[in-house]
């Protein structure tokens, strides 16, 4: 379809639907986008390469969605012509701040679900996401093509889980094409159209934005009321700051410049801002003489886990650095500190929203930027009450203050989903206890499946948990979770001592029932590492002056009596007992470098 000769302003509010489609890791979601989009002509076969929507490599390889991504469609229904605006959605809970925001400028969603699979986690969690923003929901069922499909079984689970009427279940298979006129139709008649009017002044959402090299950031936004046309000055509520509109459009497939955008229309807007920064997702934008009330619920990012990145190489910090500061152009919910530890050198602690965009930031600086990282084990924000009445916030073991001073240590909680097959529950119940869970909750989703609710602390989950929940489940379980406050703990920290002198960087905060295993653990661990020296090196894990656990590397020594042959004993104790004085007197001067290996086994946990 030309695009030049539509002209926006004759496309009323009432003829615009603009959904989002939701569905757990690997449903067949942006196939599905895909398929819409050659549907309705958006795509040509010229441009098509599959999952078009994932732009960064990370999501292709993940099959996951990282950024939101918006394309504008028109359809014909009845004779009429239709513009639907899909807002495609990350899928992760990490996300869900984003997801909110995307959800927030859709009026109706697509719940895909897979016929093999069935339900997941992230399924519900979603759901409910889109439940609560009061969006209307459309159920597909998606691959109803495979050979191991089963449409009935997951129709009853709909029915159950989320009280939909069978008839109102799409059954389809986004491959091979199939159901995709009634997914379109049932967009346009079951959606109900964005509620606005041009004679408003203008009140518009940013709901994503992304840095590009050449015109800088480019922001997506859903006009509520009033028109935005090139040249208006406009204002950002959060930011509190002017703009010139220098481009407004739709994304058909790609940035398509258009003179304006009308109410309830969803397109992107160039305003030459320089950094993400300035374009917080979830902010009001409004003519800057007309102020109009600003979108509730909106909030900066907050980052719940925190991990160093240091180069391999020391010499790499110059690339490292450029690298960081050009992947948070385009991402700024990640928070980036400059810190130098005694054993990694010169490096940084970034905050992130969780722990698959710890994977995927640290996996983009491996792929895109072609450098070799160190990530330290993940750690969160804990919230300590001193005992003077002071409240203060600590995220690395080297900044916790003295156990003297401290009256309560508070740390975050998450209430995680699982939903498992049932043969799997009590390798899951166990591994649970383990993270020290409480289970709030433990229904039947049908004969085969339970879902498991638990509160656990995130320190627990952070390092190796989704890995464990993996391995114990064969693959099968899947996992879900979101922010549960902060409740005091009993929490310690644990020195790591080399001949009595504290490394700073191998030091951890640990829940006390747990310090003495671990403890054990490590200094195991780093004996193994550690190489042998002349003199004995002693190897101590101390919660304050309490030593735990203690292994000892046996120091290399010289046969000193080897050039006795016979003669009195004595001869041989007085050089044994010199060589002693002599290994006492090198064990009071000698260092121990720690070696680089040390520090991986640590962290690899």
């Amino acid at each position: 379809m030309d695009l030049s000769k539509i002209n926006l302003k004759d496309i009323p509010p009432s003829h615009i639907r603009n959904f989002s489609i939701i569905a757990h890791i690997d449903h067949g979601k942006s196939t599905l986008s895909d398929r819409l989009l050659e549907f309705t002509g958006t795509l040509s076969d010229r441009k098509k390469h599959e999952q078009f929507l994932d732009k960064l490599q990370v999501e292709k390889e993940r099959g996951i969605t990282v950024k939101a991504q918006t394309v504008s469609m028109f359809y014909e229904h009845n004779g009429e012509l239709y513009l639907l605006n899909l807002i495609d959605t990350p899928g992760h809970v990490d996300f869900s701040y984003e997801v909110s925001r995307s959800l927030y400028a859709c009026q109706g969603a697509l719940l895909v679900v897979d016929a093999a699979q069935g339900v997941e986690a992230q399924t519900m969690a979603n759901f409910y996401l889109a439940f609560d923003q009061d969006l209307t929901m459309i159920p597909v069922i998606n691959k109803i093509d495979m050979a191991n499909a089963d449409p009935e079984k997951i129709k009853l689970q709909l029915e159950k889980l989320f009280d939909f009427r069978p008839e109102e279940i799409i059954p389809a298979s986004a491959k091979a094409g199939i159901g995709m006129k009634d997914i379109l139709d049932a967009i346009v008649e079951r959606i109900p159209a964005p509620i606005g009017s041009d004679e408003r002044p203008l009140k518009a959402l940013l709901f994503d934005s992304w840095y590009d090299e050449y015109r800088g950031v480019i922001c997506l936004i859903a006009v509520k009321d009033g028109e935005i046309k090139k040249g208006d000055t406009i204002h950002l509520a959060q930011t509190n700051r002017d703009y010139e509109v220098l481009e407004v459009g739709l994304m058909y497939p790609d940035q398509v410049a258009k003179p304006a955008l009308y109410a309830g229309q969803v397109g992107y807007l160039i305003t030459g801002m320089k950094t993400v920064k300035e374009a917080q997702v979830g902010d009001t934008i409004y003519q800057s003489k007309q102020p109009v009330p600003a979108f509730p619920g909106f909030r900066p990012a907050k980052p719940m886990v925190f991990a160093g990145i240091y180069p391999v190489d020391t010499n790499d910090f110059q690339e490292l650095s450029d690298a960081i500061e050009k992947l948070t152009l385009n991402d700024a919910s990640v928070s980036v500190v400059k810190t130098s530890s005694p054993a990694l050198g010169l490096g940084f602690v970034c905050g992130f929203l969780g722990l698959l965009h710890m994977d995927v930031f640290k996996q983009r600086l491996e792929q895109e930027y072609d450098l070799s990282v160190i990530a330290t084990a993940p750690s969160v924000r804990y919230k300590i009450d001193l005992k003077n009445g002071e409240k203060i916030e600590v995220e690395t073991p080297s900044d916790f203050p003295d156990p003297s001073r401290i009256e309560t240590i508070y740390e975050p909680m998450i209430q995680a989903t699982i939903i498992v097959p049932k043969t799997y529950l009590g390798n899951m119940i166990k591994l649970c206890e383990e993270k020290r869970g409480i289970q709030t909750e433990l229904t039947y989703l049908d004969e085969e499946r339970i879902i498991l609710k638990y509160k656990l602390p995130l320190n627990e989950v952070a390092t190796d948990f989704y890995d464990q929940l993996k391995s114990m489940s064969s693959g099968y379980a899947s996992f879900d979770y979101e922010e549960a406050g902060y409740e005091p703990s009993d929490l310690v920290k644990m020195d790591i001592l080399l001949n009595k002198k504290a490394v700073d960087a191998l030091s951890v905060i640990v829940h006390k029932d747990k310090a003495y295993y671990l403890g054990r653990e490590l200094t195991e661990k780093l004996r193994k590492v550690i190489p042998r020296q002349l003199f004995e090196v002693a190897i101590q894990a101390a919660i304050g002056a309490k030593i735990i656990a203690r292994e000892s590397v046996a120091p290399l020594r010289k046969d000193v009596t080897a050039k006795c042959y016979g003669g009195d004993i004595s001869r041989k104790r007085k050089l044994l007992e010199k060589q002693k004085a002599g290994k006492k007197r090198m064990k009071q001067v000698g260092n121990i470098e720690v070696p680089q290996e040390a520090f991986y086994t640590i962290l690899k946990k």
